[in-house]
């Protein structure tokens, strides 16, 4: 596929975007631990994979011509994002005490995480419309069946947005370890994602409907 990399770069450069995604793997690395950041990852690339799929079924194009659609999912997403920023900020302390060991935090505690990470980008309708408007400019019919280059390039959206949520995820890990013994860095950092989260939902509140 001669546009592959056309593809592959602009899939880097939109992960590479600073987003709700980003911040909430990083604030739940530092937060909880490597385990828990996977599990958000493991989240995320669900929800990637299902917008890939309403994509290829083509719910998404119902999303830009419904506005009461869009609004509501719209609506939804930024809520879901200003709750958990207000969570952050509203906590103790951004680093978890040196005692509270993985072994001693609830058992359910990362498929709490990989929900965050699945509502998180599920209810960002704009990650739906990315989806709709990136993967079929490389889909074409001289190409093979249409169902299976969507499948391939969903495949290598989901992994590569996996294999950067990983490495957020271990920063988030080594941030943490860097904050554990400093409390005033800890209370800026927990400013610093709550803001951006809430942000980030005024943001989803203020974008105008796709045409």
């Amino acid at each position: 596929m001669s546009e592959f990399p056309l593809f592959m770069g602009a899939l880097v450069i939109a992960y590479l975007v600073p987003g709700p995604d980003m911040i909430l793997l990083l604030q739940t690395g530092a937060l909880h631990g490597r385990r828990h950041a996977l599990a958000t990852a493991a989240g995320l690339a669900m929800a990637r994979a299902a917008h890939v799929a309403l994509a290829a079924l083509g719910l998404a194009a119902l999303m830009r011509t419904s506005p009461a659609v869009f609004e509501g999912v719209r609506l939804a997403g930024a809520a879901y994002l200003a709750w958990l920023g207000f969570s952050l900020l509203r906590a103790p302390s951004l680093v978890p005490p040196a005692e509270a060991s993985a072994a001693q935090r609830p058992a359910d505690g990362l498929r709490r995480a990989a929900v965050r990470g699945l509502f998180t980008n599920l209810l960002n309708p704009k990650a739906l419309l990315f989806c709709s408007v990136l993967l079929p400019q490389f889909v074409h019919p001289e190409g093979g069946p249409l169902a299976l280059q969507f499948l391939l390039l969903g495949a290598v959206l989901v992994g590569t947005g996996v294999a950067f949520d990983i490495q957020y995820a271990l920063a988030g890990h080594g941030l943490g370890a860097f904050l554990a013994r400093r409390p005033v860095w800890q209370r800026l950092q927990r400013w610093l994602f709550g803001s951006l989260l809430i942000g980030f939902g005024l943001r989803l509140v203020a974008a105008e409907r796709p045409l």
